[in-house]
């Protein structure tokens, strides 16, 4: 669905528009579900944490229309330390899969999510 300028909408625009609802008291269902693309999946290149923290990331851009969790929420959640956590959104700011917006001291980082499958580039020796 797009907006009247042409620019897509949020999903959670969509849903707050249509008013939709799940009737169910599964825990499950009622917890939502986060949609992981199979191009992070299966790029052996990544960590399991990493693809565990960009999956983590989709969770928060998708349900709360921003993407920018501490890094402590994002270790408790994951089962993991701050560090490592750190690691893992390097790993993905390396990869060029998350781009990395720091608000100054004190205040949680944006992180703009890429969507965008790209061709690994050759080394300048490789054939």
């Amino acid at each position: 669905m797009d907006h009247a300028d042409g620019a897509p909408k949020h999903i959670g625009d969509v849903l707050r528009e249509h008013n939709i609802r799940l009737a169910t008291k599964d825990p499950v269902a009622l917890g939502g579900f986060t949609q992981v693309p199979n191009f992070i999946l299966n790029n052996p290149e990544l960590s399991i944490g990493a693809k565990v923290t960009y999956a983590k990331f989709l969770q928060y851009a998708w349900h709360n229309n921003n993407c920018f969790p501490g890094q402590e929420r994002l270790a408790s959640q994951i089962g993991m330390s701050r560090p490592r956590v750190n690691e893992f959104i390097k790993e993905l700011e390396r990869a060029g899969l998350v781009k990395i917006i720091r608000r100054g001291q004190g205040k949680t980082n944006i992180y703009e999510i890429k969507f965008v499958v790209q061709k690994k580039r050759k080394a300048s020796g490789d054939k």
